[in-house]
C-alpha cells in the first residue's frame, strides 16, 4: 500500500470513530427509559444536530418535543426535534432565544417525563443567555475583557456560569425533579463534565465569591459592566442562589455520559496505522 493510501486510510479510520449516530445509538441502549416515559430532546453544540437525528431513529414517536441548537450550516434531517442555527464562535441572538426556550422546555418536564440533554463542542457559545438584567452585550463585552487580560477558560467560565441561565448545572436545576440523561461529546483534554459547553448538566465548583476575586486578580471589576459586577456582590452576599454543587439533590437524577472525544478519535487512528505497519 502506498503511503499516500495508508495516510487516506488512518483519516478515514479517525472519522468513522467519531461518527455519531452508532455513539448515540450505543449510549441510548444503555439509558433505561420507563416504557411510560415522554422524552424531551434538548442540545447544543456543532454536532447536536447530527446527535439529535440519531437520537430519533432510536427513540422514534418516544420524542414528544425537542430543540437544539447548531452552528449555521451544520443542519441534520430530523422530524422530532426542531433544529436552530446561532452564531458560533461569536454569540448572537438567535442562540439565546433558542436557549431560552431549551429551558422552557425543561421546566415542563414532569417527574415521570426524561430530558434526553445532547451536548457537544461549541455548545457554550449557542446557548449565550444571561440572567437578567445582565444582558448578552455585557457578558460580550465581559469575555472580551477577560481574554485580552489572558484570563484561562477555568476562570472565564467561572465567572461566565455566574451570570448565565443554562451553564453550571443551571440546566440540571431547571429539569428538576425529571431525571436528565446528557451525552456529551468532548473536545476538552480530560473530559470535565464542568468544563464541557460549560456544564450545563455538571455540578459547578466555583462561587460568586471566587468568580469576584477573579475579576480583581485582572484589575477588571472597574471596567467590567456594572450589571455583571452588581450580580456577583449580591451573589457574594447570599442574595441569590449558588450554581447547583456536588452535592445538590438535583444530581440525583442526573447522568452524564461521555460517547466520545479526542482519545477515541486517536486511538482510532493509530490502530489503523498499526493495522497497516505504520
Amino acid at each position: 500500500m502506498s503511503l499516500r493510501r495508508a495516510a487516506r486510510a488512518v483519516f478515514d479510520a479517525a472519522l468513522q470513530a467519531a461518527d455519531v449516530h452508532p455513539l448515540v445509538r450505543r449510549a441510548l441502549a444503555d439509558v433505561p427509559l420507563p416504557a411510560t416515559a415522554r422524552v424531551s430532546v434538548v442540545g447544543a453544540g456543532k454536532a447536536s444536530g447530527a446527535m439529535a437525528a440519531a437520537a430519533e431513529q432510536v427513540l422514534g414517536d418516544r420524542i414528544v418535543d425537542g430543540l437544539v441548537v447548531v452552528k449555521d450550516g451544520y443542519r441534520a434531517d430530523t422530524r422530532r426535534v426542531r433544529l436552530v442555527e446561532a452564531g458560533h464562535p461569536v454569540p448572537d441572538a438567535r442562540g439565546e432565544a433558542a436557549a431560552r426556550e431549551i429551558r422552557t422546555i425543561a421546566e415542563r418536564a414532569a417527574a415521570d417525563d426524561v430530558l434526553l440533554v445532547l451536548v457537544s463542542g461549541g455548545g457554550s457559545a449557542l446557548t449565550p443567555p444571561p440572567v437578567p438584567p445582565v444582558t448578552l452585550a455585557d457578558k460580550q463585552a465581559m469575555t472580551g475583557l477577560m481574554l485580552a487580560a489572558g484570563a484561562n477558560i477555568n476562570q472565564l467560565n467561572a465567572v461566565r456560569k455566574h451570570c448565565s441561565l443554562l451553564k453550571g448545572g443551571q440546566l440540571a436545576r431547571a429539569a428538576a425533579p425529571a431525571p436528565v440523561h446528557a451525552l456529551l461529546l468532548s473536545d476538552v483534554i480530560g473530559d470535565p463534565l464542568d468544563v464541557i459547553a460549560s456544564g450545563p448538566t455538571a455540578p459547578d465548583v466555583s462561587t460568586f465569591a471566587e468568580a469576584l476575586a477573579i475579576l480583581d486578580r485582572f484589575d477588571l471589576r472597574s471596567r467590567t459592566p456594572p450589571s455583571i459586577v452588581e450580580r456577583l456582590q449580591r451573589g457574594q452576599r447570599g442574595e441569590i442562589p449558588e450554581t447547583p454543587k456536588p452535592a445538590d439533590p438535583v444530581f440525583r437524577h442526573v447522568t452524564n455520559t461521555v460517547i466520545g472525544n479526542n482519545r477515541l478519535v486517536v486511538d482510532a487512528a493509530a490502530d489503523e496505522a498499526v493495522r497497516l505497519g505504520y
